[in-house]
Order: C-alpha cells, then structure tokens, then sequence
C-alpha cells in the first residue's frame, strides 16, 4: 500500500501514527518531493471511483491563489489531472493507493472499512 503524504500536514501526522498503531504495512512517499504524475493520477482515480474533485487540497493557498474553485468546472477531466501533476500541494492527502482502492484524506471510518476488507 503507497501512502503519499506532507509531513508537515497535521492530518497526515494523525493517518501516519494510525497507520503505525493498527500496524499495517505502507511505503510512504513524500507528495511535495515526488510529485504524483499525470499517468499515476489518471490511474488512480480511475482506480477509486471518486469524484475529480475529491482529489484537489480545498483547503490549500494554491488551490485558492489559483482560483480553482470557480476554473475547475469549465475544465476536462484531462486538464485537471495534468494540473495535479504540476504541485503535489495541489493534490488531497493523505492520498492512499490499495490494491483494489484509493483513499483521498483520513476519515478512520473510511479506512478501517477499505483497509481491513
């Protein structure tokens, strides 16, 4: 299982210590210094079966400097991915990639019931 996270990210902190104290077995990858590429995102969300929008940081200064709330609609699915892949700051995280299930976020609900499946 690939875990892309920012370490500096409070969120990610909590899903990483959760991940350690249910001792599941991940690689983690920094999302800033390995940036998820075009090919990677395409897969995954295809993968997942979210929504687009489930994988852009809502929160993030660059996703409001950049004024995307009001951009992304007017978008292709493909102009968006390729704009994920510019900033992994960008991108929603932490960012799981199961085997057969991609997760966007920590909501431990959400997890226990893909990761223990």
């Amino acid at each position: 299982m690939l875990v892309l996270v920012y370490r500096k990210c409070s969120t990610c902190q909590k899903a990483l210590k959760w991940l350690e104290e249910n001792k599941v077995d991940f690689t983690e990858r920094p999302i800033v210094e390995e940036n998820p590429t075009y090919e990677e995102l395409k897969e995954w969300y295809e993968k997942s079966g979210l929504p687009l929008k489930k994988f852009f940081n809502t929160s993030g200064l660059i996703y409001k400097d950049m004024k995307l709330k009001d951009k992304l609609p007017s978008m292709t699915e493909e102009e968006q991915l390729k704009l994920l892949a510019t900033n992994g700051m960008l991108v929603k995280r932490p960012l799981v990639v199961g085997e057969d299930f991609v997760l966007t976020g920590f909501k431990e609900k959400e997890w226990e019931e893909k990761i223990y499946a």
